[in-house]
């Protein structure tokens, strides 16, 4: 099968050899997302609700590159850093998922690459095969 690498353009995608996204088939997987913006800059610093919007449209921009919607995921995985935070990350998730209901798994860690960030969040999709 074909595979399709989709890149963000961050500059560490080379170094440490990751994509922000690969299709193989129908297969979507998203990478670890954070609320990185396209200068390295973290969005809604001390907003676990905030951020956790601009990483799943960040998601979303990623799936409509590889063919695929927000429908189409199948799970998803949140790492948080502090589980108090559970209900505001969890509103904004249910604000993109509520419909789709994908299985969820939400895990504190003790930290993440940077203090500033609150959440990562990664998802895997299955959409129609492509002809």
């Amino acid at each position: 099968m074909e595979r399709q690498n989709i890149s963000s353009g961050a500059p560490w995608e080379g170094t440490v050899g990751y994509s922000r996204a690969v299709r193989v088939g129908s297969w979507v997987v998203v990478a670890g997302t954070t609320a990185v913006d396209e200068n390295g800059q973290t969005v809604c610093p001390g907003d676990p609700y905030g951020q956790t919007r601009y990483i799943l449209q960040k998601i979303e921009r990623a799936l409509h590159e590889a063919g695929a919607e927000l429908s189409s995921v199948v799970r998803t995985r949140l790492f948080v850093t502090n589980m108090a935070d559970w209900q505001e990350i969890g509103r904004a998730h249910g604000e993109f998922f509520a419909a789709i209901r994908p299985a969820a798994t939400m895990v504190e860690v003790s930290r993440l690459i940077s203090p500033d960030l609150l959440v990562e969040i990664e998802v895997d999709a299955i959409t129609q095969l492509r002809d």
